[in-house]
């Protein structure tokens, strides 16, 4: 009988770490004054010395303040140039500010901005929107977590139902409904949740990841309104269908006549009609954010035409009064004139051919590191998008993937890339390449990462 050994890794050394960590500190506050400066300014008027709380999570002593973003390079207020990675976590996911997008803005702005009336742009993003994604109606919103809140609205008005099902350690902006996790199996509100008084637990259920049994069960009483999800988990490191999971959970939610509400927010990198139309999957709703309109804010949601038959019913026999769904900002002329010239010139099946090919170039270079040095790593990658996770074997959901995160090691490795010149998403170890991205950026990326290992491994 052969008996098969469990494979011996090489690991980060702890007391090597640390010193790295000290050094990288020192460097970047010796490198960027100015930066320091504009924080000590900051803290006097900006809570946590930021306009938003988490800016402040990147892995530096103090916030990186920035001067200007073009393409796939950034330029910090201390005039330092850097290959950026990170894309505004998919925001501007084609690039900073495209040239297209840039002229569309500039001439919209001379001729109107916000109306609350439409314009010939919406009609013809919604055609083109149907044309991608396969979903005939469509409406818009601010950002994905008000795409996302107002589907799960139009969801329980069509349905009738109150419960919305979610997979564990999932992540769709900032939508109350999804802040529900798992603990020893059972559901329980998140605790970093500020200022929720509600108990989320009685109208949202959680499940994990990739299973079918735990599914089934969520559904069978009938009562769920929704099942809102990534095709492919992105926000707690990346978790992927296994095969045969969609199309098994897809007859499921139709035999309990639950709707399928896809947010494609950030699986986009999957191709330009997302990874529903890639892998054929067949949602009710649909929502796509940050990218849509090249970074201005907006976001986009779709209904199949059964579903949006039935949400128009139930408006037209509901009592007279506001829905509680958009806001007088949403669908402003110049979002629309952005999106139209986004999805016209900027967000093109050449685009993703090139962001596919350098992407495939950095997942390829960094298992070949990762092989290089023994170290009991994966890298997974979604299209244009590419992470690497400590472990050997990529999680197969939110509970596995959750145990893996070492928030230390990610802070030290971000900073030691940003002290050389490459910004990848403060967030565990997400990569984006963009149109503009070259293959010599990815080859930078991938030694700098090689750097960081040979610094840091155990000898």
């Amino acid at each position: 009988m052969t008996q098969t050994s469990t494979p011996k890794f090489r690991h980060i050394d702890p007391q090597r770490l640390a010193a790295v960590r000290e050094r990288e500190r020192a460097a970047y506050a010796a490198a960027n004054p100015t930066s320091h400066a504009l924080s000590q300014r900051a803290a006097k008027h900006l809570m946590f010395g930021v306009p938003l709380h988490w800016m402040s999570d990147w892995s530096t002593p103090f916030p990186l303040h920035l001067a200007h973003a073009q393409g796939a390079r950034l330029t910090d207020a201390d005039g330092h140039r850097y290959v950026d990675f990170c894309l505004g976590d998919t925001g501007a996911m084609f690039g900073h500010s495209p040239p297209a997008i840039a002229r569309a803005i500039a001439a919209q702005g001379a001729q109107g901005i916000t109306t609350m009336l439409p314009g010939e742009d919406g009609v013809w993003v919604a055609e083109e929107l149907a044309r991608r994604f396969g979903l005939p109606v469509w409406q818009f919103a601010l950002s994905a977590s008000d795409a996302n809140r107002f589907a799960i609205r139009w969801a329980r008005a069509l349905t009738g139902r109150t419960q919305v099902l979610i997979f564990n350690g999932c992540y769709h902006g900032t939508v109350d409904d999804v802040f529900v996790d798992l603990v020893d199996g059972q559901p329980r509100t998140r605790d970093s949740l500020l200022g929720q008084v509600v108990d989320i637990t009685r109208t949202t259920r959680s499940v994990e990841f990739n299973d079918l049994a735990a599914l089934e069960a969520a559904l069978a009483d009938g009562q769920v309104a929704c099942l809102l999800a990534e095709p492919a988990m992105t926000n707690i490191g990346m978790v992927l269908p296994e095969p045969g999971f969609w199309e098994a959970a897809q007859a499921l939610c139709r035999r309990y006549g639950t709707l399928l509400l896809m947010d494609e927010t950030h699986t986009i990198s999957t191709g330009p009609g997302g990874y529903t139309r890639a892998h054929g999957l067949q949602p009710d709703l649909l929502v796509l954010g940050k990218p849509v309109a090249g970074g201005v804010p907006c976001a986009v949601y779709g209904f199949s035409a059964d579903a949006a038959a039935r949400a128009e019913a139930a408006k037209r026999n509901a009592p007279p009064g506001h829905s509680g769904i958009g806001t007088t900002l949403t669908a402003n002329l110049l979002t629309m004139a952005a999106m139209r010239a986004n999805l016209a010139e900027v967000m093109t099946e050449a685009a993703y051919a090139h962001m596919f090919t350098l992407a495939t170039r950095l997942a390829d270079g960094l298992r070949a590191m990762i092989a290089r040095h023994g170290l009991g790593w994966c890298v997974t990658q979604v299209g244009a998008r590419t992470e690497f996770q400590f472990t050997p074997t990529p999680p197969r959901n939110g509970s596995e993937a959750d145990r893996i995160l070492n928030p230390a090691l990610e802070q030290n490795i971000h900073l030691y890339l940003l002290n050389r010149g490459l910004v990848i998403t403060p967030f565990h170890n997400m990569m984006l390449v963009c149109p503009d991205t070259t293959a010599d950026d990815v080859d930078r990326l991938v030694a700098g990462m090689e750097a960081f290992v040979v610094d840091t491994i155990a000898p």
